[in-house]
């Protein structure tokens, strides 16, 4: 697999486009510029085009046509997240519905105070779960969402701080020098939550490997290891974008003994739920590099 180089889509200019567009003008309107960005990224953006065009024509097998009608929805719709990531860090969570799918789940877990692990993926909109949060009896456990470095300053400049007081969810933020995994270990000796998102491999990172509709994919092994090890309990945690301004919350639990389990069985569960997801919501797949190693011949 092509390592993703650690550079989330999107640019300090968008950035603050939308945010003019939001709070001038409302969030329908800033929707409406995304006609003409969708049609740029489109025609403009070759490699990530390229990759999604390999991602809807030859992991989903779809038709040609409906595969370049795709890759411009799909641009759309991750347009759309931004706003509404922008917007809800601006106040303006109550023009939004939160739904659930298995939300007792979740409180399950916060409320033994045992630590836990959270598998998320850059599919929906993981990065608004800290305001989904907020409706959780969190009580005085802690929640990390793990991040990278560059999407710990875009919030900073573009999106807000980094954690607002009136939000559940603190970010751990993955550094060069590692010291990330102390805070890790440290979160979950103390009963504490960590989400991931684990679906980009970064070269020089230890890696599992395992097939990902139909082709072999490398994950990191550090999130997997670290569940494993701990004996932690373990969720699967997808947010994903509905009509208009709606967003619902699906968790699943793993289908092993918590006891017993390896690295290799919870990236097996990851995976047979991550494809359920796409499955069902192809157009919110935002991995914009050549994830399957397509391009090699």
């Amino acid at each position: 697999m092509a390592q993703w180089e650690g550079k989330a889509k999107g640019t300090p200019l968008g950035y603050k486009i939308f945010i003019f567009f939001i709070k001038n003008f409302g969030i329908n309107a800033a929707y409406t510029i995304l006609i003409g960005v969708a049609a740029y990224y489109l025609i403009f953006s070759f490699s990530s085009t390229r990759s999604s065009y390999y991602y809807f024509r030859k992991r989903l097998q779809q038709p040609f046509f409906t595969t370049i009608l795709n890759i411009y929805k799909n641009y759309f719709v991750f347009g759309q997240t931004l706003i509404d990531r922008i917007a809800i860090s601006f106040g303006l969570k109550d023009r939004f519905s939160f739904t659930y799918d298995g939300k007792e789940k979740m409180q399950q877990m916060l409320d033994q105070k045992k630590g836990g692990v959270i598998f998320s993926a850059h599919i929906g909109s993981f990065n608004v779960a800290r305001y989904f949060f907020d409706d959780f009896d969190v009580k005085d456990t802690a929640i990390h969402l793990m991040v990278t470095d560059q999407e710990s300053e875009q919030l900073k400049q573009y999106v807000g701080a980094t954690a607002s007081s009136d939000a559940s969810i603190q970010f751990i933020v993955i550094k060069e020098d590692m010291s990330h995994i102390f805070e890790m270990n440290d979160a979950l000796i103390n009963g504490e939550v960590i989400i991931f998102a684990a679906d980009r491999y970064v070269e020089g990172v230890q890696f599992l490997q395992h097939d990902f509709l139909g082709k072999s994919v490398k994950f990191p092994s550090g999130p997997y290891k670290l569940a494993a090890r701990r004996k932690v309990p373990v969720l699967f945690m997808y947010i994903m974008k509905g009509r208009s301004k709606q967003y619902h919350l699906y968790a699943r639990t793993p289908e092993f003994n918590e006891e017993k389990v390896t690295p290799k069985l919870v990236l097996q569960e990851y995976v047979r739920n991550l494809e359920l997801m796409v499955k069902k919501f192809p157009l919110q797949w935002f991995n914009y590099f050549d994830y399957w190693d397509d391009f090699k011949k």
